[in-house]
C-alpha cells in the first residue's frame, strides 16, 4: 500500500491508522503563528462509525488504502443478508443489509450496484444516483394550489415517505435521488 505525507490527505481518502480503516471526512490545513504547519483531519471508522480528530504534520507518513470496486447484481434478501451475484465471475456473495443504512428500501430486484471491498470484506455499497419508484399513497391535488414551493407528502411503493409536487398523483412513477432521498422529477 502506498504511503502518503500527512499534508496530502484529502476528504474521501481511506487511511489505515491505529489498526483500523478510516475515511477522511474533513481536512483543514492549519499554519499556526508558531511551529510547523499541520493538517487537522476528521476521520470516521469504516467498520464501527467512530469519529476521530487527528493532526498530521507533513513529515508524518500515513498508509492510503485503495478499495477494490466490483459490480454486483442484487438477487434476494434472507435473514438480514443481501445476496448478490458478481457481474464478472457470476459468483454469489452475501452482504449484511445494514451496509446501506436508511437507503436500503431503494435496492430493487436485479439492480446493479458497486460494492467496495478491502481484501475480501465488503465495506461500502453504492446505489445508483437515481431510482424510479411508484407513488402508492398521496393526497389529491387541491385546485388552485400552484405555489412554486408547495409540496405534499407521499408514500412510495418501497414504503419510504417523501415530499412531491402537487401535480403528481397516485400510481405515477417518479425519480428519487438515493443520496438525498428527495423527489427529482417524473419518470
Amino acid at each position: 500500500m502506498p504511503k502518503i505525507n500527512g499534508n496530502e490527505i484529502r476528504p474521501g481518502n481511506i487511511l489505515e491508522h491505529d489498526g483500523g480503516l478510516w475515511v477522511a471526512v474533513k481536512v483543514a490545513h492549519v499554519k499556526p503563528g508558531k511551529g510547523g504547519a499541520f493538517a487537522q483531519v476528521e476521520m470516521k471508522n469504516i467498520r464501527d462509525n467512530r469519529k476521530l480528530n487527528e493532526r498530521f504534520r507533513s513529515a508524518d507518513k500515513v498508509e492510503r488504502v485503495r478499495l477494490e470496486q466490483k459490480d454486483q447484481q442484487f438477487l434476494y434478501e434472507s435473514d438480514g443478508l443481501l445476496h448478490f451475484m458478481d457481474a464478472e465471475t457470476f459468483e454469489q456473495v452475501t452482504i449484511p443489509a445494514d451496509i446501506f443504512g436508511d437507503r436500503r428500501p431503494f435496492l430493487q430486484d436485479g439492480m446493479t450496484i458497486v460494492v467496495e471491498y478491502y481484501e475480501e470484506e465488503a465495506l461500502n455499497a453504492q446505489l445508483p444516483d437515481k431510482v424510479t419508484c411508484t407513488v402508492t399513497e398521496t393526497e389529491p391535488a387541491v385546485k388552485g394550489q400552484t405555489a412554486a414551493n408547495s409540496f405534499k407528502p407521499a408514500i412510495l411503493d418501497n414504503g419510504v415517505r417523501i415530499m412531491i409536487p402537487p401535480f403528481v398523483g397516485e400510481g405515477e412513477a417518479v425519480i428519487v435521488s438515493t443520496e438525498t432521498m428527495e423527489y427529482v422529477e417524473r419518470a
